[in-house]
């Protein structure tokens, strides 16, 4: 079909609807999405496992994480600190792999200076387990912020049937902490920012 200067073609099926591209996605990604949207409207207590660094702003703070929204491409999981609603994890399927983003509020739900950092997969993973290294949005963001060590940050998640874990990993540091999936506490209220 010739098409005039400035027109350009668009996927249209015969009835002249558009039609979507579609969101592609592998075996792997699909697998480790699906059991954590399995826990979808309930929340499980944790506890830290690893944190090598000096001094812990978790000690004797209760740690929830709340598998809130859910839908077929992103996952909603605020992680309560006490009485701290300012983090959510937000897992998006992209269509070029999984990406994870560190959603922080202030208790008035204004956006943190440090939010939106995380990163995408770069490999298949396992059913069980995704890795995100840090993407260059959060390597400009922790330059600007005057943390550039955590330009070398990599996000683990893992999910098997009687345990979740959250890991954050890079040289000299260490941070884990381990959610019971094998009982559900009660649901937090809304983390700050979002509502009901």
């Amino acid at each position: 079909m010739l098409l005039s200067p400035g027109v350009f073609a668009v996927n249209a099926n015969k009835t002249g609807a558009f039609q979507s591209a579609p969101l592609v996605s592998i075996p792997t990604h699909d697998a480790f999405f699906s059991a954590i949207k399995a826990h979808c409207g309930k929340a499980y207590s944790g506890k830290v496992t690893v944190d090598n660094a000096a001094g812990d702003s978790f000690a004797n703070k209760p740690l929830v994480m709340h598998v809130r929204k859910c839908n077929d491409t992103e996952l909603q999981i605020p992680f309560h600190v006490g009485d701290d609603a300012s983090r959510t994890w937000i897992i998006k399927k992209t269509g070029s792999g999984l990406s994870l983003k560190h959603d922080h509020r202030h208790q008035d739900g204004s956006m943190d200076k440090s939010t939106m950092y995380g990163g995408h997969t770069v490999d298949a993973g396992y059913n069980q387990v995704q890795s995100f290294p840090a993407d260059q949005y959060s390597k400009e963001l922790f330059v600007r912020l005057g943390i550039p060590q955590s330009s070398t940050n990599i996000w683990q998640m893992y999910i098997y049937p009687e345990k979740f874990s959250y890991r954050l990993i890079r040289e000299g540091r260490e941070f884990r902490v381990d959610f019971d999936l094998t009982k559900s506490v009660t649901t937090p209220p809304a983390p700050w920012g979002y509502i009901d």
